[in-house]
């Protein structure tokens, strides 16, 4: 998830460090006039040669814009807090419960040139500082207005999206069926769905058990192999046809169908989020613990602050996030004692925990859930850490 600041301190900067370069050529002048009633000398040339390097240097590093994106350590959210009265997470249509403890969602700061100025320097001094990550902007933004547009609107329907699937995941994983109309979006090279199955189909039922909803999906394609041929019943335009092909292999021996699948949820709850300077899906985990939390009695945290990352698919799996090394140190910089992290990113998080933050491996919402649950209660020992899991 990225957070896009203001970074007015950029420019200040710019300006001063202009103005030192301005006077160091000032000197190497001054120099060079003393010396010119004697004529040149092999050092003064050496000398006016260097200063000359040296502040043609200092302006391309202080004055020449940057080319490359600058990300840091992002606000983090506590999805529990209230905020001059409101709630950052809203929940109508059931009753909440209010809790003692902190679930902090994080975040990655990204800015680049094109929008706030800073120059090579400012690159130079992220690069080496080991808080930060520098990479050319198009890497993130993309080469043109366009794409820029294009990556800023897809960061605002992950978003978006993030927040329906953890409120269907953190249902779910509380007993709570969601039912969905699954509707065929696209296939996927290969399939052998492909000519049966067409978009804006309706799955209706597997094997002849009714879908009512997307588990219902994943754990009838779960009881097959790759290679197995299912039987689906769908609704194409009002009209009810059965159809069979082929489950395909995901390259891990898992069967699948091959197609993407857009479920249309029908939430017995409503869930609004009060943050509007974040984009991207890595906020999900955190969102479906926040919901958890606020709708069950249960003090799960006891006033401990736990923070985290991750993706969120509404069967309740986490997923890998980008910069979880800067997540963590905001995370820490906020007062966090714990960090939940994809377990698929445990690579990246060994060797990069700051001090006083302890990091639990999670790969489902169960998992998360469970963990807070412990904290809570201070029986800790049992918990996964990445090293373990990358052991």
């Amino acid at each position: 998830m990225s957070h896009d600041p203001t970074r007015p301190e950029a420019e200040s900067t710019a300006v001063t460090e202009e103005a030192a370069a301005s006077d160091v050529w000032e000197r190497i002048r001054a120099g060079a006039d003393q010396e010119d009633h004697a004529g040149p000398t092999r050092r003064s040339t050496v000398m006016a040669v260097t200063g000359l390097a040296t502040s043609l240097l200092i302006a391309v590093l202080t004055i020449v814009p940057s080319p490359y994106a600058i990300g840091g350590p992002g606000p983090t959210y506590d999805t529990l807090a209230t905020d001059g009265g409101a709630s950052l997470v809203t929940i109508t249509g059931a009753p909440t419960y209010p809790p003692s403890g902190e679930l902090r969602l994080t975040t990655v700061s990204v800015s680049d040139a094109a929008s706030q100025p800073f120059t090579m320097g400012a690159v130079l001094r992220a690069f080496l500082s080991g808080s930060a990550y520098t990479v050319p902007r198009e890497a993130v933004f993309g080469a043109t207005d366009e794409e820029a547009e294009e990556v800023a609107e897809q960061s605002r329907v992950d978003w978006v999206t993030s927040q329906e699937r953890a409120t269907v995941s953190a249902l779910e994983a509380l007993g709570t069926e969601v039912p969905a109309e699954l509707r065929v979006a696209e296939f996927i090279e290969g399939s052998d769905a492909i000519g049966v199955l067409q978009v804006d189909d309706y799955l209706v039922a597997l094997d002849g058990q009714r879908l009512d909803g997307f588990a219902d999906l994943a754990d009838g394609i779960a009881a097959h192999e790759p290679g197995d041929e299912v039987d689906v019943t769908i609704d194409r335009g009002g009209e009810e046809l059965y159809v069979s092909f082929v489950l395909s292999d995901n390259g891990e021996g898992e069967p699948v169908m091959g197609i993407f699948v857009d479920p249309e949820f029908d939430l017995p709850i409503q869930v609004d989020v009060a943050i509007d300077t974040v984009g991207g899906p890595s906020a999900g985990l955190m969102f479906s613990l926040g919901i958890m939390d606020l709708l069950t009695p249960e003090d799960e945290l006891a006033g401990v602050a736990v923070a985290g990352t991750g993706t969120i698919d509404t069967t309740g799996d986490v997923g890998p996030i980008g910069g979880i090394a800067l997540k963590m140190a905001g995370a820490a910089r906020d007062g966090a004692a714990w960090f939940l992290a994809p377990q698929s990113n445990c690579d990246e998080v060994i060797g990069h925990i700051p001090a006083g933050l302890s990091v639990v491996a999670v790969e489902t919402i169960d998992d998360a859930y469970a963990a807070i649950v412990a904290i809570g209660e201070g029986q800790t020992n049992a918990l996964p850490t990445c090293s373990a899991v990358a052991g």
